[in-house]
């Protein structure tokens, strides 16, 4: 199994940046990619960013292209997510995902799932 814990919400005025955090633990070495999904009230799961191994191609979302950036830290097993000029509809949980090899933007294939952290963004 994998865990997955998540840090970095809060709140942040539209234009502002957050960066969250994803640390994973246990059997990492079965992990073919890492993607952050969203979720906002009232609205499904959807994809935001991935990053598929092994050549670490990232891969967005369009409504976040130019804006987020994920990148990872192989030494410590951690994904981040950097998000630039926020929008009030950025606002929802963010989860982190981890799966074996296979389609990144698929959320239906990633098997292990981070509790969530909040992102509001204030217009």
């Amino acid at each position: 199994h994998v865990q997955l814990v998540e840090s970095g919400g809060g709140l942040v005025q539209a234009g502002g940046s957050l960066r969250l955090s994803c640390a994973a633990s246990g059997r990492v070495m079965t992990i073919g990619a890492m993607g952050w999904f969203r979720q906002a009230p009232g609205k499904e799961r959807e994809f935001v960013a991935a990053i598929s191994w092994p050549n670490s191609r990232p891969d967005y979302a369009d409504p976040v292209k130019g804006r987020f950036i994920i990148t990872e830290d192989n030494l410590s097993h951690t994904l981040y997510l950097q998000m630039n000029s926020l929008k009030p509809e950025d606002t929802a949980v963010y989860l982190c995902a981890a799966r074996r090899p296979g389609p990144a933007r698929v959320l239906e294939g990633y098997e292990y799932w981070g509790q969530g952290t909040q992102v509001t963004v204030s217009s």
